[in-house]
């Protein structure tokens, strides 16, 4: 199974997610990237593209307004693939507090499931 972890610009926590996940779940492939061009561009991070789209399976999203992003600039069809995980973007790489999380969105309220 294939997923992709969207956020704004790829710094922090879909890389967050891509880095943990790969390592508790190294059966699934994992990807990340950011859905903001200019962010990306400026940090030279990943850029969400349509193949990254066509790629997943599941795509996990941290806020609804990535979610808009995707309906609006790749088409509404994607969005069946699309979980909204409702993490703000307060949290730093890999930092303790954004794991745990994820880890409860994901694993304990089972959306790993999907996987």
């Amino acid at each position: 199974m294939n997923i992709l972890f969207l956020c704004t610009a790829n710094m922090h926590r879909s890389r967050t997610a891509e880095d943990y996940f790969k390592k508790q779940h190294p059966d699934f492939e994992f990807k990340s990237a950011g859905l903001s061009e200019k962010y990306c561009k400026q940090y030279g991070s990943t850029l969400c593209t349509v193949d990254l789209l066509n790629w997943a399976d599941k795509i996990f999203v941290m806020e609804p307004m990535h979610a808009d992003r995707i309906s609006k600039y790749a088409g509404k069809h994607y969005l069946q693939k699309v979980e909204v995980l409702n993490i703000d973007d307060i949290y730093r790489y890999m930092q303790p507090e954004l794991i745990n999380r994820l880890s409860h969105l994901i694993i304990n309220e089972g959306n790993n499931e999907s996987f």
